[in-house]
Formats: structure tokens, C-alpha cells, sequence
């Protein structure tokens, strides 16, 4: 695209995975002109912790297009061929991608998507009753009937924590390498990001090794990812229909019960971490290591060059442990971008600060349905547990792209009448057993 072809049906904000996919799939469509804004100069998903032996959680098949469109050239698997990798692959007989070979997967197609752009930062949005008009600091406005919100989830610092070069969050891990030998770290967080950087760290030896390790989680244990096909029907279109029948309370309580169904430890680390400790405890008596489940973060204190951090046991007393390096993995949480400021009081929100979403995922707001929002990553509490992950991805991609068009471009999406699992009750059935009138 060049500067001069400014005029659109879609503009995307922000370029992670998920507007990745809403740009791969519709590079396919002829009657959609879209174009999907990045202001980072170079694609990087997770930079700070895109660790060498980290993997992915889900299969490389659920990409940017595979599960609605397997013939795109945006798929994984013509990564790979294109990369000349293909046969490699397959012979490694890996269980799925390493999170490194994703990432460069994601940034070979960013960089071969002609509507996607890097380096082009959005800084206002406005709505003239007819178009959206995205504003930049160095090239000619955009205009759009449609927007994508995809710049991702902000990164959350516990209440009581102010960051600084010796205490940072968990995704700048790789940027900061800090100098840990000799050091006291500790890593607050019990999610797999805090598992991965407490691994590294148990692995650094001689000028790298630090003095001690603390691993500090507010869960009650260092839980493991619910896995298995019953479990990965929560992350089909079936089970999301489903679950968009359901009232708030019950919502609210399939989400917490599935919770480590998306957010535990892989089982692979988890036990990686449990070998390191016997060998270095038992085989060689270090005791450098210490894990505290159950303990809630309340404050850091400044203790002259060192910090303490205060926290608060399952009992309720508190208890302090000093430390030179603290790494935070306290995950992300939503977050709408700046340049959608000047709407704020257009559109609605949930209370943690995610745009509230209605079908289709679009955002609800005050402006004509011809100009819809879509919030990707925000669907949390009202699409359930799948929205924050890559599993659907591309059929959330698929959905948006239908409803923008107002016709069925991607067939097969809606779900299917043989689901393995009888999700919602079956009124036929239930009609027959109740009492006569």
C-alpha cells in the first residue's frame, strides 16, 4: 500500500497474533480493502520471553488461517516449506513448535501481508458520523468503515510495586538480562511465565548463577495445565456457543472453573523443575532454591542497594524476603489503546477495563452498526476462556470477517450438529419428561 491509498473497509490497530489472523484471512477476501497498523518498526511476539526451549501450548496447526482456510499461503505449514523446512520438521517429531519458530513464523508472514505496516503508529482515532479517521505522526490520515482493536493486554504490576532496572516485569526478561550472578532473585508469579524465567535461572552456572532463587505464587500450589482431548473441547466453536447462552453467574462460574483448562504450567516444565530440584538438593546439596505457594505479594520495600518484599501467608501473618532482583510474572490484563481516547465515552466497558463486547465481537458503542468496532482479546468474561488464546485465533478471524462483509465468506464456523460433547440441554428431550399441565 502506499501512502497515497488511504481509504479502507477495515483498519487494524495493533499487529499481535490475533490481527495477524484477521489480515492473513483477509488477504483472501477481493472485496475488502483492509490495512492493519503496527508501531513497533519489527514484528517481535514476546521478545522477553521467547526463551530457547520454550513451546507452545496448543498445536502449530491452530495458526493465523489453518482452522477455517487450510489451502491460505499464510499457513505454518508453507512456512515451512517456503523456509525449506518442511522435511526437517517432520523428522524432528517435535509435539508441537517451539515458541521461537512460531514467532518467526508470525513475523515472516507480518513482513509478507500487504496490508499489514510496521512502524506506523495510530495516535488518535476520531468518527465523523460516517468513517473513522486514524491519525498518525508521520504519514497521511486513514480513513475506515471498520475497526480492529489488537494491540494486546498491558502488562499488571501488583498494587505496592514500583518497577525500576531491579524490578521488572516478567516480559521485559530477555531485553533486561540482568546480571544475576552472585544475585538474590526473585520471581514473583506461579503462571508458566514465572516457571520458564525460575527455569532459566536454575540453569545459569558459573559467572551467571545466582546466590539464591525465590519463587513466590499466591495459588495455593504450582498447578499444572488441565490437558487431554475432553479438555481442548472447551476450545471449539461448539462449547463457545454454548457458553454465549449462558447468564453472567453462570458464566462467571464455568471461568473459574476452567481456569487451569488455559492458565497452568505446561507439564514438561513443571517437571523439568521438579528434576533440578531433586539433583540439587539431594545430589548435590544446594539448598538455593525455595519455593512459597500461597503467599500474596503486599509491598516492596527499598532496604539501601537490596529489596524486601512483604507478603502475606494463607494464615494471614506476613513474612519478608530481601532481594536484589525481582522479576515479575504477574501476567497481563486488558487495556484499550490511548488513541481511542477521544471515544471513550462511546463506547462501553467491562469493570476490569476490557471493551465490552457484543456478537460478533463488536465492541459496544453509540455509533451506527454500518461502523463496527471489534475488540480481539477482550472477550474474556462474555466469549469465556478461549478468547485469550491461539487456539481460535483464526476462527474468531473468520466470524469477524463474515459479519464485516454481511455474507458467509468462511463456510463451517458456526459449529457442528455432531459435537462430541451435548454442551446445552436437548429440549426435545426435556419436553418429553415434564409433568403434564
Amino acid at each position: 500500500m502506499t501512502h497515497e491509498q488511504q481509504v479502507f473497509d477495515l483498519a487494524g490497530i495493533g499487529l499481535g497474533p490475533f490481527n495477524l489472523s484477521l489480515a492473513a484471512l483477509a488477504d483472501g477476501i477481493e472485496t475488502v480493502s483492509a490495512a492493519f497498523f503496527e508501531r513497533q518498526q519489527t514484528f517481535a511476539w514476546h521478545p522477553g520471553l521467547c526463551f530457547s526451549d520454550a513451546i507452545l501450548q496448543t498445536s502449530p496447526l491452530k495458526d493465523l488461517v489453518t482452522p477455517v482456510r487450510p489451502t491460505s499461503r499464510w499457513s505454518f505449514l508453507n512456512y515451512l516449506v517456503e523456509k525449506g523446512l518442511f522435511f526437517d520438521f517432520m523428522a524432528a517429531r517435535f509435539e508441537t513448535a517451539s515458541r521461537q519458530e512460531f514467532s518467526a513464523y508470525l513475523a515472516w508472514a507480518a513482513e509478507g501481508i500487504g496490508s499489514a505496516h510496521l512502524g506506523a503508529d495510530v495516535e488518535e482515532v476520531t468518527f465523523d458520523g460516517d468513517r473513522f479517521r486514524l491519525r498518525f505522526g508521520d504519514r497521511p490520515d486513514a480513513t475506515s468503515r471498520a475497526l480492529a482493536i489488537g494491540t494486546g493486554r498491558a502488562p499488571v504490576i501488583p498494587d505496592g510495586i514500583s518497577t525500576d532496572n531491579a524490578c521488572f516485569h516478567a516480559g521485559n526478561y530477555l531485553k533486561m538480562r540482568p546480571e544475576t550472578g552472585g544475585k538474590r532473585v526473585a520471581v514473583i508469579g506461579g503462571g508458566q511465565s514465572g516457571a520458564e524465567i525460575l527455569l532459566h535461572l536454575m540453569q545459569q552456572e558459573g559467572a551467571q548463577r545466582p546466590a539464591a532463587i525465590n519463587w513466590i505464587s499466591r495459588r495455593d500450589g504450582f498447578w499444572t495445565l488441565q490437558e487431554g482431548g475432553l479438555v481442548d473441547q472447551f476450545f471449539t466453536p461448539n462449547y463457545l456457543n454454548a457458553y454465549r447462552t449462558l447468564g453472567p453467574e453462570a458464566q462467571s462460574r464455568a471461568l473459574a472453573s476452567q481456569k487451569f483448562a488455559s492458565d497452568g504450567l505446561t507439564s514438561a516444565t513443571a517437571d523439568e523443575i521438579y528434576r533440578l530440584l531433586y539433583r540439587r538438593q539431594h545430589l548435590e546439596g544446594r539448598r538455593d532454591v525455595d519455593l512459597h505457594p500461597g503467599r500474596t505479594v503486599v509491598k516492596k520495600l527499598r532496604n539501601g542497594a537490596s529489596q524486601s518484599i512483604v507478603m502475606r501467608n494463607i494464615e494471614g501473618d506476613e513474612e519478608m524476603l530481601d532481594a536484589d532482583i525481582i522479576v515479575l510474572a504477574t501476567g497481563y490484563g486488558p487495556a484499550a489503546p490511548a488513541c481511542l481516547n477521544g471515544l471513550a465515552d462511546r463506547l462501553n466497558f467491562e469493570p476490569d477495563g476490557a471493551l465490552a463486547l457484543g456478537e460478533n465481537y463488536r465492541v459496544r458503542w453509540n455509533g451506527p452498526d454500518n461502523n463496527p468496532i471489534y475488540g480481539l482479546n477482550h472477550g474474556s468474561r462474555s466469549y469465556g476462556v478461549i478468547d485469550p488464546q491461539l487456539s481460535m485465533a483464526a476462527w474468531r478471524s473468520a466470524v469477524i470477517l463474515n459479519d464485516l462483509v454481511g455474507r458467509t465468506v468462511f463456510e463451517g464456523i458456526e459449529g457442528s450438529d455432531r459435537s462430541l460433547i451435548k454442551w446445552t440441554p436437548d429440549f426435545k428431550q426435556a419436553a418429553r419428561y415434564s409433568p403434564a399441565a
